[in-house]
């Protein structure tokens, strides 16, 4: 399994990243988890084609981590000109908020005719889900916006792959990073605790629970960014757009 992480910044584009945004490469499938606001644009400075995508995998319902989903679509539309099916997947509620962001920011383009089927698939936390050839588990975490938030767990080619999502800490992240060949964790926040998200000192001080042959931070801003030389020192791989890990 490979990991690209597209897009690893925070909501406001501390250091200059991109919204968040991975890429999952196993069995010749490509699943995208999240696909934040400005992650079109790292996806094709990356050398991508939207046409890879067999799947999306969304967390949770902010704008930094599916507000991208609109742009992504009439991309495919119109530029890349997809034919096959596209899923996404995502929490409660999915279809809705994608449309609405749809009319906001396109009006009328909810009800365009599309040359490519596409559909919203619901997963409720706790319930398995096949996404392309992967099997994916969610678990819900701390972090409020209007559905619920999760961290996914997912398995294809003998590996497992997991994500916290946003969210302060919770003893789910333990389950979701258990025997995971790559846990990828937030970390927004290098020294004070912040609402709804991990800090640094939290993080660094529960990382024996975190059971996964490799760790990857992301969502930093630019106090998280400032502790990478700690993260490193901890064993742990800071995250940056265009990161690889083969695992």
């Amino acid at each position: 399994m490979k990991l690209t992480v597209v897009g690893s910044g925070d909501a406001f584009g501390s250091g200059g990243r991109a919204h968040t945004c991975m890429r999952l490469d196993s069995e010749g499938s490509t699943i995208v988890v999240d696909f934040g606001a400005s992650a079109l644009t790292s996806w094709k400075r990356l050398g991508f084609s939207t046409d890879d995508v067999d799947a999306i995998l969304i967390t949770h319902l902010h704008g930094d981590h599916f507000g991208g989903l609109p742009f992504l679509l009439l991309e495919c539309q119109f530029v890349a000109r997809r034919r096959r099916p596209l899923l996404i997947f995502g929490p409660p509620g999915l279809r809705a908020r994608l449309d609405m962001a749809l009319e906001a920011m396109f009006p009328g383009s909810s009800a365009l005719h599309w040359t490519f089927s596409w559909q919203a698939v619901d997963i409720r936390p706790g319930e398995p889900a096949f996404v392309a050839n992967f099997r994916v588990d969610t678990f819900e975490v701390v972090h409020p916006s209007g559905a619920p938030a999760t961290a996914v767990r997912v398995e294809g080619d003998n590996r497992i792959f997991g994500y916290s999502g946003d969210t302060s800490w919770t003893p789910n992240l333990v389950e979701a990073a258990r025997g995971a060949d790559l846990f990828v964790v937030e970390c927004y926040s290098g020294y004070a605790p912040a609402h709804a998200h991990i800090d640094w000192p939290t993080l660094l001080d529960r990382l024996p629970s975190l059971e996964a042959r490799k760790l990857v931070v992301t969502h930093m801003s630019e106090s998280a960014m400032a502790r990478e030389r700690d993260m490193r020192a901890a064993g742990c791989i800071p995250a940056h757009d265009g990161l690889v890990v083969e695992f």
